[in-house]
């Protein structure tokens, strides 16, 4: 004799799953739940670099330069200091505002965040004359090439006091893009390259 089977119309079934209590995360193994440190790699995903800041490490970041040359820039900027903007200027525009510019190196650098950023620091004038402040910022920029340091501004002092990590951390990872790449990011709207720019009409005094 067949043995009857019973059928739960549609229906029901779906309201009956729609009744039942979530079990959260009863019955869940933990390993179950653990991700690997390559899981974002593994997965296919590429973090784009999008924004580059122009500025100093922050005085609690520990922080790497990257050792190649090419990614030093030694160059002219322009620094509003009210306004706490920095341009990079066309060659071209630099004769009539030189006094406005600084001469500025900017290094590729990376905090242990992996903020990367350009490392802005006042090279001496065309006179070889520095201070003590910039002395000590190219200090911190030759150790931070081999070594995480904590860079912090002692105003008693008068210059930058250099603080190595004592842990044994990690080398920094790099970005792929070139420093052509980076710049480009960095200044891709402060960039002036044209002498009717507004900046340069307010320096002027035409607006």
């Amino acid at each position: 004799m067949a043995k009857s089977i019973k059928t739960i119309p549609a229906a029901v079934q779906e309201n009956q799953n729609k009744t039942q209590e979530p079990k959260g995360l009863e019955g869940f193994e933990l390993e179950s739940l653990r991700v690997s440190q390559d899981f974002v790699k593994d997965s296919g995903v590429k973090k784009l670099l999008t924004t580059v800041p122009v500025r100093k490490p922050n005085r609690q970041d520990f922080v790497r330069v990257h050792p190649e040359s090419s990614y030093v820039l030694d160059t002219m900027l322009l620094n509003l200091k009210e306004e706490r903007e920095t341009y990079l200027i066309d060659p071209s525009l630099r004769d009539g505002i030189t006094r406005e510019l600084t001469f500025t190196r900017l290094a590729l650098a990376v905090n242990r965040q992996k903020v990367v950023f350009l490392w802005q620091m006042r090279l001496p004038d065309s006179s070889g004359k520095t201070d003590v402040w910039s002395l000590s910022a190219m200090e911190a920029f030759e150790e931070a090439k081999r070594r995480w340091v904590r860079v912090s501004a002692n105003m008693s002092l008068g210059a930058y006091e250099i603080y190595e990590a004592l842990g044994d951390l990690s080398d920094p990872e790099w970005p792929e893009e070139t420093m052509t790449e980076i710049v480009r990011i960095a200044f891709r709207n402060s960039f002036i390259d044209s002498y009717d720019h507004p900046v340069l009409r307010r320096l002027r005094g035409e607006g």
